[in-house]
């Protein structure tokens, strides 16, 4: 039912959008009815791959699995997840997922955000629940033909979880 709902809402957003209305310029390289589809299209199996703590760090240790933090450098050097590697989102492309990730785009990716914690300060300040990172880490994951995507679903304390900075890594 949600999902209908959500659908429906989305039609009329897409035909209410004064740049649909008044035929704006096009850009072949920005989709957002695009986007709208891709993300009604990943919102059940999303919902389906939101896990716990102990499972996601218990994928963590599945067989090729990839602790992904999108956050900014700075953000990942200040502090991450033991065992994450870092691709900022904004520099998310089919190549550089490609060379961080491997060729396997069936390998377990495990990702969380600043919104999985609940410190609230730097290097995981809180987010807008809307705009929380994980949302779209994972539907430009689904995007780009990731199949194997799981998310951190729970909100924890820093010193619930192997925690480390770049200078304390060995």
């Amino acid at each position: 039912m949600r999902s209908l709902i959500v659908t429906a809402m989305a039609i009329a957003i897409l035909g209410a959008t004064p740049a649909f209305a008044q035929g704006a310029p096009v850009n072949p390289q920005i989709d957002y009815s695009g986007f709208m589809q891709l993300t009604l299209e990943v919102a059940p199996y999303r919902e389906t791959r939101r896990v716990s703590l102990d499972d996601f760090m218990g994928k963590a240790g599945d067989e090729g699995a990839i602790i992904l933090d999108t956050r900014s450098a700075e953000a990942f050097s200040q502090g991450h997840l033991k065992g994450a590697i870092n691709l900022p989102f904004s520099d998310f492309t089919e190549e550089k997922l490609a060379k961080v990730l491997g060729a396997n785009t069936s390998r377990p990716i495990l990702i969380y955000c600043n919104n999985n914690f609940s410190d609230g300060v730097a290097p995981v300040a809180t987010k807008r629940a809307p705009l929380a990172l994980n949302i779209p880490t994972f539907i430009n994951l689904y995007g780009y033909g990731y199949t194997n995507i799981w998310e951190l679903a729970d909100v924890v304390k820093i010193a619930e979880v192997e925690w480390v900075t770049s200078s304390s890594q060995t």
